[in-house]
This record gives C-alpha cells, sequence and structure tokens, in this order.
C-alpha cells in the first residue's frame, strides 16, 4: 500500500516537473557584429568592389527540455554619420568634407541596395531567418551575411582617407523570436512582431578608402612661332596650352626642362643636325619676365588640384636680333607635373 502511493507521489512530482518546463518561456538574445568596409585605394577610373561580413549570434536561455528556437531578424543600414542623410549613392568624406560615393548592396551582382525600412528612398533591409536547438538550460545559434559595396567609375575626387561610420541608430537589427519544447515552432510573423519575443540591437562598422594624390597629363599644343622673313628683328612671341588634371587638394608643380640644345639655361632651337640655333625663351606670365624652368618652388608653376582638368599657358619669346640661315628650326620641352 505505501509503496503504491510512493510511486503514485513520485509520477505526481514528475508531471509538475514536466508542467514547470512545459510552460516556463525561454529568454533569447542576440549580438550582432561587422568587419570593416574597406574599399583601399581608389582613383576614381574603374568600379571598386570589396566586401564585409555581419554575423549574428542568438542565445536561448531557460528551462527547455530539447526545445527548437527560431529567430526572424531584419538589417537595416541606412547614411552613416557622414551620409549627410543620403542612402542613394551613399557617400564617404574626408577631413575636409570632400565626397567619394560609394553603395552597400544585398546581392553580389549589386543591383540591389541595402537599405533601411525606415528610409523612404531605399527601404529594403536584409532579412534573415535563422533555426538551432536549445538542449535542456538553453542553446545558441550564428549566421552571417555578406555587404556587398562598390565605389563606382567618378570624376572630380579629392584627395585623402575617405569615411563613413555606420554606428549609432545607422545601423538596426530588429528581430523577434518562437520557441517551442514540442516539435518545431512556426517562424515570427516578422521581424517586429509575432513569436513571444524580441529585441533591437546595432551591427556597427565604418566604410573608408583612400584617394591618392595624383596628376595625368592631357595634352600640350605645340609652340609655333611661325615664319619669320630675313633676320629677326622683333620679339616674336606666341603661346602653347598645357592641359592636366589632379585630384582635388593634390598640391602640384609644373616644370619645363631647357630642351635639347641648350647652353647653360639658355634654350635654343636647331636646324636639323647643323651647328646653327636660334635662341628662345619661356615665360610663365604673359609680360615674358618670370622664366619658365624646372627648379621646384623657384621657377616652376604651382597650384592645387580642383578633381577636374585645368590649363596652364606657355608664354614663348624668340628674342631680337638674330642672324641665322633659312630654314625650321625645332626644339622639345619635357614637361613634368610633381605633386
Amino acid at each position: 500500500m505505501s509503496l503504491h502511493r510512493n510511486l503514485a507521489a513520485s509520477l505526481l512530482a514528475l508531471a509538475a516537473l514536466y508542467g514547470m518546463a512545459g510552460d516556463a518561456d525561454a529568454v533569447t538574445t542576440c549580438t550582432a557584429s561587422t568587419t570593416p568596409l574597406s574599399s583601399g585605394t581608389v582613383t576614381g577610373a574603374a568600379n571598386v568592389d570589396t566586401t564585409a561580413l555581419v554575423t549574428v549570434n542568438c542565445t536561448t536561455t531557460g528551462l527547455s527540455a530539447l526545445a527548437t528556437a527560431r529567430v526572424r531578424m531584419c538589417l537595416n543600414i541606412g547614411a552613416g554619420v557622414n551620409g549627410a542623410g543620403q542612402t542613394n549613392p551613399r557617400r564617404m568624406t574626408n577631413s575636409f568634407g570632400d565626397a567619394l560615393q560609394f553603395q552597400i548592396f544585398r546581392d553580389a551582382a549589386r543591383t540591389q541596395i541595402w537599405g533601411d525600412s525606415n528610409i523612404a528612398a531605399t527601404p529594403t533591409p536584409v532579412l534573415i531567418d535563422l533555426q538551432y536547438s536549445v538542449p535542456l538550460l538553453g542553446g545558441s545559434g550564428s549566421t552571417s551575411t555578406t555587404l556587398h559595396a562598390r565605389v563606382p567609375a567618378q570624376t572630380g575626387l579629392a584627395a585623402g582617407s575617405h569615411s563613413n561610420p555606420f554606428t549609432g541608430t545607422h545601423t538596426r537589427l530588429q528581430y523577434r523570436y518562437a520557441e517551442s519544447t514540442i516539435g518545431t515552432p512556426s517562424y515570427p510573423a516578422s521581424c517586429t512582431s509575432g513569436g513571444i519575443g524580441g529585441g533591437g540591437i546595432t551591427f556597427p562598422f565604418t566604410a573608408s578608402a583612400t584617394v591618392p594624390n595624383h596628376c595625368t597629363i592631357s595634352t600640350a599644343t605645340n609652340l609655333a612661332f611661325g615664319a619669320v622673313p630675313g633676320r629677326i628683328d622683333a620679339n616674336q612671341d606666341q603661346t602653347s596650352t598645357l592641359t592636366f588634371t589632379c585630384t582635388g587638394r593634390t598640391a602640384w608643380n609644373v616644370a619645363l626642362n631647357n630642351g635639347q640644345n641648350a647652353v647653360g639655361n639658355t634654350r635654343r632651337m636647331r636646324l636639323g643636325s647643323t651647328a646653327s640655333h636660334v635662341t628662345y625663351e619661356l615665360y610663365r606670365n604673359a609680360a615674358r619676365t618670370q622664366r619658365w624652368g624646372a627648379t621646384v618652388g623657384t621657377d616652376t608653376a604651382a597650384g592645387t588640384g580642383a578633381g577636374s582638368a585645368q590649363s596652364l599657358t606657355v608664354f614663348g619669346r624668340v628674342p631680337a636680333t638674330q642672324v641665322v640661315p633659312a630654314g625650321t628650326y625645332g626644339d622639345t620641352i619635357t614637361v613634368t607635373v610633381t605633386y
């Protein structure tokens, strides 16, 4: 009789324990981290693609017995601290506030912008579902997704280190979770409703790229002094134009060497392979008082890049008086841009 009563009491206690486990709701929390989104060095000449990885870890704790947890997540990315509220295109800036355009996409083809459900221009977060087992006393699961970034080809760039921190409210991970000790629960209706609980976290990262100081020479027109009948009795003045492009805020110096036939600092044009020469000079100003040479900081032309084409005029002069044999005289000048 007493044995029967003890067995009944044991079964009752087990049933009570099992009932407590079934009725207790487990608590699920999630954390997330993102690797840096670095595009390295960009010049604007071509697209530059890069990636970063978001990793999400969710942990379920509580008195669960062989449970299954399902989590539905929405990962939102906004404009960033330096984005001026703009998500299409996004932008990084250097210390002067000069902008470099870029974009973050949800797909490797880079056709679907990764956005934020609160931003009308790009209301397209990334959606992720995560399922994992929760044995007695708790369990966890993890998942990851890739940020596909592109700095498109673009003109007018300014040199410097560009960045955009996506901190604070500029990333949002919203999630809802469901948990069941019997079978597999349905996923919550969305990342903001359904299930038995939820939360919101961030996954901060910084997008960065470096625009180097860079210059390219586009054209250098010939300096033709024309034909002079007889001896050279008057100064012969003509001009030519140099065109080049430097990244914005790049300090540059343009130098002209003395040519192929100079004697000391006296430039000369030569008649073919003969010993006959015509002296001439190149200047930085229209009054032709500032000789254009190759000593940086002394007799070169200096300026700052604008990110677009810039032009300089070379003022040439064949001084009078010179008496030389008839023929075609020429010389070759090397233009050097130092930056």
